[in-house]
């Protein structure tokens, strides 16, 4: 896509937040100031740069803090992903360690705990340690007084792994509701949708609800309230339809924009303020329920 075309799709006084990406990430190694540029050029005004590990943690906090000219505001999370669950628990310090960049200077640009959660589909991690380590972190969210966000993939065979009713279990028994939250790259069918939303947590959509197979995920799109739902790449991974198969990045967001709007019925400008207050009520005004 060329930087006119991606320039194109920047809507005069519409604002578009991608509430999920991983900028620290070796696919755009020397390419971030490129890629903030070409989603700013696209009407994205917001970014929020997602964490794996402690690594990353610092990663994203360092990106955050990086003065850019006319470039998106850039918020950021701390925590451990589900595959990097036995790592973090195999240096008994890490997690501490994370933590502590709440209480860091660098950290104003912190507005969750994340993404944790559980992914059968690789299990990379025991799920014992993911389950332990989830839980550790929504612990840490409720102290914190940050949402958590939240990575949910099931087995491929679900009665293998029910990511999505283990999850719901812990966050219930760990009073995640009080924190509140977003289960990001939302994967899962309406009945999972409802068990979050029950919580007061919000869903976010990516890629996959642009794919031409994915009438489970429109179909809750459709059913999510219109003030629990978010927008995300996820890039570099999950690039939208017209570039599956290539590098994802923030200024693609608009496209799955695009397709719920269009699923909802509803004008794209309406759609993407409603998202933007979504964001704004969750990361940042401390409150995990529609106003």
């Amino acid at each position: 896509m060329t930087k006119t075309a991606i320039r194109s799709l920047a809507v005069p006084g519409m604002n578009l937040f991608d509430s999920h990406c991983h900028l620290d990430m070796e696919e755009f190694e020397g390419e971030v100031d490129g890629v903030l540029k070409r989603a700013a050029e696209a009407g994205v005004t917001r970014l929020l740069l997602a964490s794996c590990d402690e690594a990353s943690s610092r990663a994203v906090l360092k990106i955050a803090g990086e003065k850019r000219p006319s470039a998106p505001e850039l918020w950021a999370s701390v925590g451990v992903h589900p595959h990097e669950a036995s790592a973090a628990l195999g240096d008994a310090g890490s997690l501490d360690r994370i933590f502590a960049l709440l209480s860091q200077p660098e950290a104003d640009s912190v507005v969750a705990i994340g993404e944790t959660g559980l992914d059968f589909y690789y299990d990379n991690s025991p799920r014992a340690a993911q389950a332990e380590v989830f839980e550790r972190q929504i612990l840490q969210a409720k102290a914190a007084g940050k949402p958590v966000i939240v990575h949910l993939r099931n087995a491929a065979d679900r009665a293998r792994g029910d990511a999505y009713r283990e999850a719901v279990a812990i966050m219930r028994s760990s009073g995640a509701d009080s924190c509140g939250g977003v289960i990001h790259c939302f994967s899962g069918e309406r009945s999972d949708a409802k068990a979050a939303l029950d919580m007061g947590f919000y869903i976010s959509f990516a890629g996959p609800v642009t794919y031409p197979k994915a009438d489970e995920l429109r179909d809750a799109a459709r059913y999510a309230p219109l003030g629990r739902i978010l927008c995300e790449t996820d890039s570099p991974y999950l690039a939208p339809q017209g570039r599956r198969g290539k590098r994802n990045e923030p200024a693609f967001v608009r496209e799955v924009y695009d397709k719920i709007a269009e699923v909802r019925g509803l004008p794209l400008a309406e759609f993407a303020a409603a998202v933007w207050e979504n964001g704004q009520r969750l990361f940042k005004d401390g409150s995990s329920r529609e106003g």
